[in-house]
């Protein structure tokens, strides 16, 4: 047994996580199959306790998909070039049948073996997305789910989080800034009522405006983000098909919205580094010509994420915009977690592949949406960094200065 799988979460800690999972972000239903993802090595505690609260909720199956980081480095050291991105078609026929069945899914985040690509050429690991599958998008778009990602406090993510601390100091802080970006008080739903109220205000106040595009500013980024004509921002909630409410991210403090995949134009320099795959993609800087990626540079993992974005057309376009007011407590905690569901939480932030449809009001609009095996999101935002709304004559109108909304 590892150090990091000999140090275990906080039990009352994976309590209140494993009921904000089931009641709040997924908010399984009685009756339905809940899937849940997690990863060998670090998730086990986190996992088991999703599934008993599953089962309190009234779970008829909870079925746990498990990936192993290391049986993937074992791919990416020995499998020949040509078989890296082969993706065995019951993987994806498994999450269309989650999504025939109208079941819940539940995702954890949090890695288990930080730097476990060390040494990897980059352009394989670019070939080998798993666990990502394409077919997610498409559940997701069709509204199939009542899904949410939530993190998963374990002892390795921890060292990354905080290196310099010994390694169950390293995981109790973590667990402590876990439980302030969770909200995990005596009662977490009216605090996320609270903070869900205020963020699909700014979405209302974003929708009345009726941008034709958001411009971002600061230091290395001067970015065009052009919206589709009923390009609508959302935020804090969404509903499946058949009525679910759910909240896919937890925590979530953006307004988000779908852009014209055709009117992206200048250049974007990260204000965070980017995990991606398990491999650490730093100082990254886009630059974008009639919608298109025509240059990536980074300090550090480049060429992962150039790999990426050759998955497909789509995957060099931009499928979401997002912004993040100051108010959020993930960027309040000043730490850089190294996992996307936390820091795009604490800054705006863009995302390269599949777009969210359910942003976009017209069906006319939707074969306008960029399409993509792939949605990689990366951070732009800070407080330096200002949102302005650009209407069609180009008026420019302040949006997000300073963190505060305008």
């Amino acid at each position: 047994m590892t150090d990091a799988q000999a140090l275990q979460p906080d039990p009352d800690l994976l309590a209140r996580l494993a009921a904000l999972a089931v009641r709040i972000g997924a908010n399984v239903q009685p009756g339905q199959v809940v899937s849940v993802s997690g990863q060998v090595g670090g998730h086990e505690p986190v996992v088991r306790a999703i599934a008993a609260e599953a089962y309190r909720a009234g779970a008829s199956f909870v079925d746990v998909a498990w990936f192993d980081p290391l049986v993937k480095r074992a791919r990416l050291e020995h499998a020949a070039e040509d078989t890296l991105d082969v993706v065995p078609p019951w993987l994806g026929a498994r999450m269309l049948a989650l999504g025939e069945a109208r079941a819940a899914n539940i995702s954890l985040v949090g890695q288990v073996q930080p730097g476990v690509f060390a040494g990897i050429d980059p352009a394989r690991i670019g070939r080998d997305q798993l666990p990502a599958l394409k077919e997610t998008s498409q559940v997701i778009n069709d509204r199939a789910l009542n899904w949410t990602v939530v993190p998963a406090p374990n002892a390795g993510w921890a060292s990354l989080v905080f290196p310099d601390l010994p390694r169950e100091e390293a995981l109790r802080r973590l667990e402590a800034d876990l439980r302030t970006v969770l909200r995990l008080e005596d009662d977490p739903v009216a605090a996320w009522a609270a903070r869900a109220a205020e963020l699909q205000a700014s979405a209302a106040r974003l929708n009345a405006a009726r941008h034709d595009a958001i411009r971002l500013v600061g230091p290395g980024t001067d970015l065009t983000v052009g919206l589709l004509p009923s390009s609508r921002f959302i935020a804090a909630g969404m509903e499946t098909a058949g009525g679910i409410l759910h909240q896919a991210n937890v925590p979530t403090e953006e307004v988000f919205t779908t852009p014209d995949p055709a009117r992206v134009d200048g250049v974007v320099r990260a204000t965070k580094p980017l995990t991606l795959g398990g491999t650490t993609v730093d100082g990254i800087e886009v630059e974008f010509r009639g919608g298109e990626v025509v240059r990536v540079d980074a300090t550090t993992g480049a060429d992962v994420l150039r790999g990426w974005i050759q998955r497909d057309a789509g995957a060099k376009r931009l499928g979401e915009l997002a912004l993040v007011d100051g108010e959020g407590r993930v960027g309040q905690t000043g730490t850089v977690f190294h996992e996307t569901l936390l820091d795009e939480n604490a800054a705006s932030h863009l995302a390269l592949g599949s777009s969210y449809l359910m942003c976009v009001e017209d069906e006319a609009d939707h074969p306008r949406a960029n399409r993509s095996a792939i949605h990689v999101d990366f951070m732009v935002g800070s407080p330096e960094v200002t949102a302005i709304g650009v209407a069609a004559d180009g008026t420019e109108t302040p949006v997000l200065v300073a963190g505060a909304w305008q």
